[in-house]
């Protein structure tokens, strides 16, 4: 999402107003001077009870994402800025980002170990349209990539809410069969967050109208659409991005503006059949801690160890930085 577009902070507008009203406080109900009566015992006893047990019970360690590694990415080409999307290939060692004005990057990831030092970027192309011309205008708003299993891409885009397939560098676009909810999907906040693979998408809004309304999730496959699954709402936090990790869980990229920064959250779930499942908070970051990050990726090393790589949305502006983060997910 490109703030300077006339984007709503997350703090204005309907929903800004929905979140004032909830923080406000409780008012306490009256009794009205009526007795309630005696209390009974096992109302006491039952709460008493369950606590002792609960605390007695053995820690679960719960994994979260512990930053490892941070780079400024600087680029003398003009186009290069608000990046939105991004991939990772399966050896962490290549990037591929996609930028909020129709364009994708390519690069490299250096490392010492399996810390990264430096990226290089080695080429910048326009994202066709399906007639293998540049996007341009309202339908250049492209936001979210996943990769395709066969060397091809998927691209979500907001102002226009669509997604279209390419099978390959340089290919024009083909579109995705639509849902009929992408056209009623709020100005500026269409679809932001893509992941998946050959056999399923899922495609998130940026927004989800209410406060109180969770996210729906748009699931994509066999060549038909359903709205089942649903990322729970928490807080003033907005969708950015998503991908379906090695471990088959969606990870799903929140951020939240508040005027002299910003703060993200990753969170993950199991995807069912019916229901997004294990609700897991992996990170949430202090304000301003980072920019504006909307693009996430994920993959694992040799061991098996998760990593999640993040890239900030500079919004072209002097006053931010395109930012590359690498965090791994470890037992709390």
């Amino acid at each position: 999402m490109d703030l300077r577009r006339g984007a709503e902070p997350a703090a204005a507008g309907p929903e800004g107003r929905e979140a004032a009203a909830e923080a406000g406080p409780h008012p306490r109900r009256s009794s009205g001077g009526l007795s309630r009566g005696p209390v009974s015992p096992v109302r006491v006893f039952v709460p008493v009870l369950i606590a002792l047990i609960s605390a007695a019970a053995p820690a679960v360690a719960a994994p979260k994402l512990v930053e490892l590694s941070r780079l400024v990415l600087r680029n003398s080409d003009a186009r290069f800025g608000g990046l939105s999307g991004l991939s990772v290939r399966g050896d962490g060692n290549a990037w591929t980002a996609l930028g909020d004005r129709g364009i994708l990057v390519r690069g490299a990831i250096l490392r010492d170990g399996e810390r990264m030092t430096g990226a290089t970027v080695e080429s910048i192309d326009p994202v066709p349209d399906t007639k293998g011309q540049p996007v341009t205008g309202e339908l250049a708003d492209s936001e979210g990539l996943t990769p395709d299993g066969s060397g091809g891409w998927y691209i979500s885009f907001e102002g226009k809410a669509r997604i279209w397939h390419y099978a390959g560098r340089g290919a024009p676009a083909t579109a995705v069969p639509p849902f009929p909810a992408f056209g009623k999907l709020q100005s500026n906040s269409g679809l932001e967050a893509l992941a998946g693979d050959a056999s399923v998408l899922y495609a998130i809004p940026e927004r989800s109208g209410k406060l109180e309304r969770p996210f729906p999730v748009f699931r994509f496959r066999a060549g038909a659409w359903d709205d089942r699954l649903r990322v729970p709402r928490r807080g003033a936090y907005l969708v950015t991005g998503a991908d379906v990790g090695p471990d088959g869980r969606l990870y799903v990229l929140e951020r939240d503006f508040a005027f002299i920064g910003f703060r993200s959250r990753v969170r993950s779930f199991a995807i069912g059949e019916d229901a997004l499942t294990d609700e897991r908070e992996l990170m949430e970051s202090s304000l301003g801690q980072y920019d504006n990050l909307e693009g996430i990726a994920t993959w694992a090393t040799a061991t098996g160890d998760i990593r999640v790589l993040l890239v900030a949305d500079d919004n072209l502006s002097l006053l931010q930085e395109t930012e590359l983060i690498e965090l791994g997910l470890e037992d709390d």
